[in-house]
């Protein structure tokens, strides 16, 4: 365990885009060209669009993908007027989000940095902060929520996905609950190596005090949420809610 778990991480999903993994595959151009006519939709969680009515007006505003890279997001907020910045430490997510602003002829600022360290921008700086699941991949979220308050504006919103923990109770074919949470490579030496060795990286559940709660104490006003399932398997098919989707206002 002597490198750092969030280069770890970094390296597995750098690994994941070159495979083909879902969430590292960019957008085409028929999708742009579709939200430059306001024909668009973007994922939170697995499967269910975000309602619209939880973005402020897009034209002109400053939008933050939060560890958001692959070319995904940040082209339709583009295309409906956005100036955006999107931080990653996948170097391969961050490829894709520039391969898409050449092909659009677009610009975006993309920053390679690790979102459990201070977020390397001033002060009341955007109007949307849009962070996929992701904090799956780091074990301490609260510090990210006072940074994320940090760099919105006042009226600023927070969009965020996040996992409730339970894929992490089940064996791989979703059957039987072998674990028990907290799920914490970094205090199990067997989760660990399992963790490497079955190609998950190393991934944390946190709680509901974690995650919406979290948000709460950092001074986010919570306005909405939806549940989502896995999109697939054994527990999708069982319509078990394993994702949540949050709107938080500054």
């Amino acid at each position: 365990m002597s490198k750092k778990y969030t280069e770890i991480n970094a390296r597995f999903i750098d690994r994941w885009v070159d495979e083909g993994w879902e969430w590292g595959q960019p957008i085409r151009h028929e999708a742009y060209e579709k939200a430059k006519n306001n024909d668009w939709f973007v994922l939170l969680t697995p499967t269910k669009p975000v309602p619209k009515d939880w973005f402020c007006n897009l034209k002109n505003a400053r939008v933050l993908g939060l560890a958001s890279g692959g070319g995904q997001q940040m082209p339709v907020f583009t295309a409906l007027g956005a100036t955006c910045t999107v931080l990653d430490y996948s170097e391969k997510q961050l490829l894709s989000e520039k391969e898409v602003a050449e092909r659009e002829n677009y610009e975006i600022d993309c920053v390679k940095a690790d979102m459990t360290k201070p977020l390397p921008f001033d002060d009341e700086s955007f109007d949307l902060i849009f962070h996929p699941v992701s904090n799956c991949y780091i074990e301490e979220v609260f510090p990210v929520w006072q940074e994320c308050y940090r760099v919105l504006k006042k009226g600023g919103i927070l969009l965020a996905g996040l996992d409730n923990g339970i894929n992490f109770l089940f064996d791989d074919e979703e059957k039987m609950v072998v674990r028990k949470l907290p799920f914490n490579p970094l205090n199990d030496k067997q989760l660990y190596a399992e963790s490497l060795i079955k190609d998950w990286g190393v991934q944390f559940s946190h709680t509901i005090e974690e995650q919406i709660g979290g948000q709460l104490r950092a001074g986010f006003v919570l306005t909405d949420i939806f549940q989502d399932t896995n999109g697939s398997g054994r527990l999708h098919d069982f319509n078990v809610p394993t994702f949540y989707g949050t709107r938080s206002v500054k």
